[in-house]
């Protein structure tokens, strides 16, 4: 008596027939794809429970509330606002609202607003950014719950469960492949600049630790240095950490701001850029060509990752199969803050 008091939910439905959260979507949603003694057994769970389909159950037709959920930390970031620029683009040519909530970076207050989300009734949430992504199970527990109710799609995220959707950009090969090429520019004194250990920068950061590793260069060669902050903060970190001794030839930042406040500081310094001291940035930003000299950064395909993140969502919605993690490459955007490699051949 007291499971039927329980409000089932989609995955409830899905593990007591032993099918997968799709499979119920389908059933529900009529699909042809699913065998006649499959949707007999679905079907006879769902009257068994009381189970009545509602806005939360994935893939719904007449009930769905045509709204979908984003939390994004701070929207003055550049990239986080360009990408939930494009994903409301993409959702309403596809006929959906959004519902916008900005968390900041606070664990406590990321969990009470996905649940505030849940409690609105949206189709699905998106996570704008992988800040969402925290290092523990236990951490990341409020993302599974939700999931069991609602599609949870990551933008460059990736959790896995078995309602939640990871499109992503190859941040590990990206930053392996930037920090080799400014070793075979020349450059030996590499550092890594960053702002918070996200799931992201923590890809960032362990491709240019085995770049550094596989061209020669041993650990305590690397370099690495933590700033938050706006562009002028970082820049004075950047001078702090020069002035305690810690000779740089070469910036590999975790976005383009920092890797303006490095150039900012290699003015200050007096140093020439690239001869001197080369820069690479992330995000390809606007930022990266407001510069002088222009930026060379790496194009982590924003816009791209918003698009497969929504068509990914409407085949969920709609009961598809989708692949839960989906990688797309980066693309290294050379301009004037970086020396060409075929200058400086490797071992010279």
């Amino acid at each position: 008596m007291a499971e039927k008091e329980k409000q089932q939910t989609i995955y409830d439905i899905s593990s007591r027939a032993g099918v997968s959260i799709a499979t119920v979507s389908r059933v529900l949603n009529g699909s042809p794809k699913v065998s006649s003694k499959t949707k007999e057994r679905v079907l006879q769970i769902i009257e068994e429970c009381g189970y009545e389909p509602n806005a939360f159950a994935r893939g719904l037709g007449t009930g769905s509330m045509r709204t979908i959920g984003i939390l994004c930390a701070d929207v003055a970031d550049l990239y986080l606002a360009n990408a939930v620029s494009f994903l409301e683009r993409e959702l309403r040519l596809n006929g959906f609202d959004t519902v916008l909530n900005c968390t900041g970076y606070d664990y406590e207050t990321k969990v009470q607003c996905m649940r505030m989300m849940e409690s609105r009734r949206v189709d699905a949430v998106i996570l704008v950014g992988s800040q969402y992504i925290e290092s523990t199970a236990k951490r990341n527990r409020y993302i599974i719950e939700a999931s069991r109710n609602i599609p949870v799609m990551l933008l460059n995220g990736y959790l896995k469960g078995d309602n939640i959707y990871g499109n992503l950009s190859d941040d590990y090969q990206a930053f392996y492949d930037a920090a080799s090429r400014l070793y075979k520019s020349g450059c030996r004194r590499i550092l890594f600049l960053y702002r918070e250990k996200t799931y992201s920068c923590r890809l960032k950061q362990q491709g240019y630790s085995d770049a550094l590793r596989d061209c020669g260069l041993l650990p305590e060669q690397e370099l690495s240095l933590q700033s938050n902050g706006k562009i002028e903060q970082i820049k004075k970190n950047l001078t702090a950490y020069y002035r305690e001794k810690h000779s740089f030839d070469s910036v590999l930042a975790g976005d383009d701001e920092l890797a303006i406040a490095a150039l900012k500081f290699a003015g200050e310094q007096k140093l020439a850029i690239p001869e001197e001291i080369s820069l690479i940035g992330c995000n390809n930003s606007v930022l990266s060509i407001c510069c002088s000299p222009e930026l060379s950064s790496i194009d982590n395909k924003c816009e791209m990752l918003c698009i497969n993140t929504v068509t990914s969502l409407m085949r969920v919605l709609e009961g598809q199969s989708v692949s839960h993690k989906t990688m797309l490459l980066s693309e290294y955007i050379e301009r004037n803050t970086t020396r060409h490699i075929n200058l400086y051949p490797s071992g010279s």
